[in-house]
């Protein structure tokens, strides 16, 4: 299954689609990336007159990539039917840097287990300045 197959497959849709293309899929790891637009809706608000892209959306994107792109990844690659819930469950992430408006992010994701529709990643979001944000996500993909 390569990328633009799983895209289409996430549950999401604009504003709240945070996936362009997955560049790297495989077992135990998976790289991807997304463009934070200068006119998303956040940036309204986020903050008056010095935009960024609020800590909740980075998150959003890694646990997209890497969690809900990867356990399709892997629910496909294992023959079992593809999730009628993703539910993300938990995050313990570290803020190091801000992501800007027009910024373009890579999340690279490494898994810790995928099992009995729970997984869970070590995932790194970086833009052109390093490390943005990096932690450990986990979430539920039930069929």
């Amino acid at each position: 299954m390569t990328g633009s197959e799983i895209i289409p497959l996430l549950p999401y849709e604009p504003p709240f689609l945070f996936v362009d293309d997955l560049t790297d899929i495989q077992e135990y790891q998976i790289t991807g990336n997304y463009r934070f637009r200068e006119d998303e809706y956040f940036y309204r608000g986020h903050f008056k007159d010095a935009p960024v892209t609020p800590g909740v959306i980075l998150v959003e994107c890694m646990a997209q990539i890497g969690l809900v792109c990867h356990g399709l990844f892997l629910l496909n690659k294992a023959q079992k039917p593809l999730p009628s819930v993703v539910a993300f469950t938990a995050a313990d992430v570290d803020f190091l840097i801000p992501v800007y408006p027009g910024e373009k992010v890579e999340v690279k994701s490494q898994l810790i287990y995928f099992r009995m529709g729970k997984i869970k990643s070590q995932i790194i979001l970086t833009n052109a300045s390093g490390v943005a944000c990096r932690g450990e996500l986990s979430g539920m993909l039930r069929s």
